[in-house]
């Protein structure tokens, strides 16, 4: 590793990514920051393995070696829509997403030149990191926070501060997001916990006799509208 030359890390290194459980989706999710962008925007409601073989899926009817942030922004919306909604869709929700993923690379388009890595290559620290992922369309501080501790425990993105900005989801050892799968036992895990924190928050619902949300057992949190397909 060079420094903290974090696109050439992910371009560069063999780094090995297990999250979507499909040898091809997480070589994708390992070599190509906008797979590994998009792949955690979809991580919601939905099983995390279907989420991060979505930008896979979408390659393969995209076509190429990679996703291209200007080709996505500039693809026609209904087009784009039906390709993300074909079978096997990339989300339970494909029409919200195709939004959400093209809202994504404009973003990328207008303020990084559509070069995802430079999300990261151009953050001073690991504060700045956080603060420009949360600025994402489709990014909230829980979903912000995963990706910075997914940049560091998987892909060798280490900006100082980086386990700070990461908050929790930044502790080693830990078995709380995406960030911490490295195979199938580690993914079990990780839905353990989640599927507790969802019983928990039940159980607190119903002792307090209110009616807020409870913490999704899927995903990364914020839901996503019916796409109407």
């Amino acid at each position: 590793m060079r420094g903290r030359d974090a696109g050439d890390i992910m371009v560069a290194m063999d780094t090995t990514v297990r999250i979507a459980q499909h040898p091809e989706a997480d070589a994708l999710l390992g070599r190509s920051p906008l797979a590994a962008l998009t792949g955690m925007l979809l991580d919601q409601q939905v099983p995390m393995e279907w989420a991060f073989t979505g930008p896979w899926t979408l390659l393969q009817r995209l076509g190429g070696d990679d996703l291209d942030a200007h080709a996505i922004a500039a693809a026609d919306p209904e087009e784009f829509a039906d390709l993300c909604a074909r079978k096997p869709a990339i989300h339970r929700y494909p029409g919200s997403m195709a939004k959400r993923i093209q809202q994504l690379c404009q973003y990328l388009v207008d303020h990084y030149d559509g070069d995802p890595a430079a999300v990261w290559t151009t953050a001073k620290d690991g504060a700045e990191l956080l603060s420009r992922l949360k600025k994402l369309p489709g990014y909230g501080e829980q979903k912000a926070r995963i990706f910075v501790a997914l940049l560091g425990k998987r892909l060798g993105v280490r900006p100082e501060g980086w386990r700070e900005a990461a908050g929790v989801y930044g502790e080693p050892d830990a078995y709380r997001s995406a960030a911490d799968i490295t195979g199938p036992e580690t993914l079990s895990r990780v839905r353990e916990h989640k599927q507790q924190l969802k019983q928990a928050a039940r159980e607190a619902k119903a002792g307090s006799g209110g009616s807020g949300g409870s913490g999704g057992a899927r995903g990364s949190g914020g839901g996503a509208r019916r796409g109407g397909r």
